[in-house]
């Protein structure tokens, strides 16, 4: 089960922003979707997972499905229940056949991934106790750590989309127990962080980051990392963590599985990932920095798919 990406609403303003949009409207959304990469029924593109049943699940809600208010304003009639959509969405597929499935995968990228991560323990008990299951989270790993302009915008950011959903009874126990409830362009470079616009240009396509940018980049990797190894070591959690400048890469065939993907000690994504979820092997590899690997496919974004860049 593959969960869709698009960044969050932090409040009535953004969130009515995005009513009318792919990401607030049925109306809105393609009506067929290319399934590739670990979505692919090609074996050969798809080895270990080609013959699942397959399901992505569109993004509507702006808070990766975790928020939960009972009144709906009369004026904007915005529903902020991604929580009980998420609910809804396993139910009907329980119905439909998930409740015999011997393996299951919550998977995603970005505010998908974090979906996973969010509600992994969610599905677990959801789905029968003979069932094997598995999250896996595509950049959806995000760090509390300041801006580019010395300021910590995500934590802030965060704590509003938090507030706006009525999402703090629905983040995991284990994580708002021990901590407050709160990649590139969202957290280190955000639009509010750089008025006049120095970073547009690098976010867009590395290549034509400045040496400075380049270094500040790399001092985010060395955060990033740093945040990673607070989570403790375990056995059973597998990372494949490259230095492509890339974004959603499971979901892209030439990232997952293909002649030219992107390595980690001669390991594709798409194999690394089949050897955690069956137990084959562990896999736990980080990258060198930057640009050391040739392997890489470092995307270019389109501004106007990225209007927020």
């Amino acid at each position: 089960m593959y969960f869709q990406g698009g960044g969050w609403c932090n409040n009535v303003t953004t969130c009515l922003a995005r009513k009318n949009t792919r990401l607030g409207s049925s109306k809105q959304m393609a009506t067929e979707v290319v399934f590739s990469g670990i979505l692919s029924s090609l074996q050969k593109f798809n080895p270990d997972f080609y013959n699942w049943n397959r399901i992505k699940v569109r993004y509507c809600d702006g808070a990766s499905f975790t928020g939960d208010v009972e009144a709906v304003n009369p004026t904007t009639n915005l529903h902020f229940r991604g929580a009980r959509v998420f609910v809804a969405i396993i139910e009907d597929l329980l119905a439909k056949g998930l409740k015999n499935a011997e393996n299951a995968m919550l998977s995603g990228c970005s505010a998908g991934g974090l979906t996973s991560i969010l509600h992994c323990d969610n599905f677990r008990a959801l789905m029968p106790m003979g069932t094997k299951v598995k999250c896996l989270s595509d950049a959806g790993y995000f760090i509390n750590t300041k801006d580019v302009s010395g300021a910590l915008h995500i934590e802030g950011f965060y704590n509003e989309v938090v507030t706006t959903h009525g999402s703090a009874k629905n983040l995991p126990l284990s994580c708002t127990s021990n901590k407050r409830p709160g990649l590139i362009k969202n957290i280190l470079a955000p639009g509010v962080a750089d008025p006049h616009g120095i970073w547009h240009n690098c976010k867009l396509d590395i290549t034509k980051c400045s040496s400075t940018q380049i270094q500040t980049m790399q001092e985010f990797r060395l955060a990033f990392l740093s945040a990673l190894a607070g989570l403790g070591t375990s056995s059973s959690r597998g990372m494949f963590i490259n230095s492509c400048y890339a974004h959603c890469q499971t979901e892209m065939q030439e990232t997952w599985l293909r002649a030219d993907s992107p390595v980690l000690g001669g390991v594709t994504i798409a194999k690394a990932v089949g050897d955690w979820y069956y137990d084959r092997s562990p896999f736990q590899k980080i990258d060198c920095p930057y640009p050391c690997d040739k392997s890489c496919h470092n995307r270019i974004f389109d501004p106007n798919e990225h209007p927020l860049i």
